[in-house]
């Protein structure tokens, strides 16, 4: 699909061809990846510098955190965005025009922002502006998989390259904590609209001029093993035995289930900053030292997920995404949030790979982009359902008691509702056998 690599795998081609073709592939979904990880509205550089610019002017903790769940939902529709690229191409390309469109979009957005920042106390523009560039992320996003999906799963890469996908993200995020700190303790919130927009136009410039795509029909008699479906009725089709699968489902409600946590960042950001009054940008470097444990783990997981079985990894899943919550159980000060924050960073990001990973391997080839995007679309409703939640809960409890009760109470709702997940392994474990799979994919 890349500049410099060939279109599609030709049978008996040489290893090096086709060595060199994985890693080309494999340096656009990082560059991509970084980028999004910069431009990203709700956990990119300007996530922290949005949250302080609202603090400023005035908006409580629960209305914060439902502000960023309503700036998240755009992430839930990733579907439409799936169906659209994998039905509906532009000029022949089903890929590359797309991306073309979504990060052109999201530039625009965000430089807008930089040079209209709106005044202080219009919310509602603010969260206008930023909801095109968050649909822009999560249409790019949505495109990205798809082919990282049908590169990968052929060649039972799908973990390795959503490792190099990921580590590309937290390294932005790396940055992004350290440099959304700075902004929101300096008050220079503006200044991270026009670093995420030049990044992201940065982006637009790869798909430009790296990025190639063969036309729609020439796809069809280049590569029959491809197993891609031509017509938008067989796709339909396709798209409906694959929802209707036994194990798709059970992952669709685990990864539901997982990400149902009430504890989340809005409300540990507030605790953190209004509650402990550690700094501004004190928490952003907790959010750095939490990205390197994140891209640590993104790296770790390429060296044994296809050394693990699959239930095995299920199983690291979920006991490592309560672990990533009940730590901040420790949380009393900066020494303790430092090292809690790489611990959670490390162990959330092994869960999350996990998840991603076996969402890849069960998608089909022929609807890549929509199957790939339900199911994390999933992830992100739970995401933004419980955080409305969790900051309503955290408000209730610190009236009637304390803010630092609210805090530990909703950690421990966060690890038991991940705890639940245990229920659905023995449905995975029944219907996630490689016959099963291959009888999905022939469907």
């Amino acid at each position: 699909m890349m500049s410099s690599i060939e279109s599609e795998k030709s049978v008996g081609s040489p290893s090096a061809d086709e060595n060199s073709r994985v890693m080309g592939l494999t340096a656009v979904f990082g560059l991509l990846y970084f980028a999004q990880g910069i431009g990203e509205p709700t956990e990119g550089l300007i996530a922290q510098p949005t949250r302080s610019l609202l603090r400023n002017w005035g908006y409580s903790a629960d209305t914060v955190t439902t502000y960023m769940a309503v700036l998240a939902l755009p992430w839930a529709a990733k579907p439409i965005y799936g169906l659209l690229t994998d039905f509906v191409p532009i000029g022949g390309s089903r890929r590359r025009s797309w991306l073309l469109v979504t990060t052109f979009i999201t530039a625009a957005a965000l430089v807008a922002l930089f040079v209209y920042t709106p005044p202080a106390g219009m919310a509602l523009l603010l969260l206008a502006w930023l909801l095109v560039a968050t649909i822009g992320v999560a249409f790019s996003d949505v495109v990205v998989d798809a082919l990282m999906v049908e590169e990968g799963q052929p060649r039972g890469l799908t973990g390795k390259l959503q490792s190099v996908q990921w580590a590309s993200m937290w390294t932005a995020t790396v940055l992004t904590g350290f440099v959304g700190g700075l902004l929101s303790q300096r008050n220079l919130q503006e200044l991270g609209f026009l670093i995420a927009g030049v990044v992201t136009a940065g982006s637009f410039l790869l798909v430009m001029f790296v990025v190639r795509e063969p036309k729609r029909q020439e796809v069809q008699s280049s590569n029959p093993s491809a197993q891609q479906v031509r017509s938008a009725t067989d796709a339909a089709r396709a798209l409906k035995d694959t929802f209707r699968h036994p194990a798709i489902l059970a992952i669709a409600a685990f990864l539901f289930l997982w990400n149902f946590n009430p504890f989340s960042t809005t409300v540990l950001y507030t605790h953190m900053v209004e509650r402990m009054h550690l700094s501004e940008q004190f928490y952003g470097t907790t959010v750095t030292v939490l990205a390197v444990g994140s891209l640590l783990a993104s790296l770790a997981y390429a060296t044994y997920c296809r050394r693990v079985s699959i239930i095995r990894l299920v199983h690291l899943s979920i006991a490592t995404g309560v672990l990533a919550t009940i730590a901040y159980w420790g949380l009393v000060g900066p020494k303790s949030a430092l090292v809690i924050s790489f611990v959670v960073g490390f162990v959330y990001m092994t869960a999350t790979m996990v998840q991603l990973d076996l969402a890849a391997r069960l998608c089909d080839l022929s609807t890549a982009g929509t199957t790939f995007a339900l199911l994390i679309a999933l992830t992100n409703l739970a995401v933004s359902l419980s955080m409305v939640l969790g900051g309503k809960i955290y408000k209730e409890l610190a009236e009637w008691k304390d803010h630092t009760y609210a805090f530990h109470v909703l950690v421990g709702i966060g690890a038991l509702s991940t705890c639940c997940c245990w229920f659905l392994v023995p449905v995975i474990r029944r219907y996630y056998e490689p016959a099963s799979v291959a009888r999905l994919s022939e469907s």
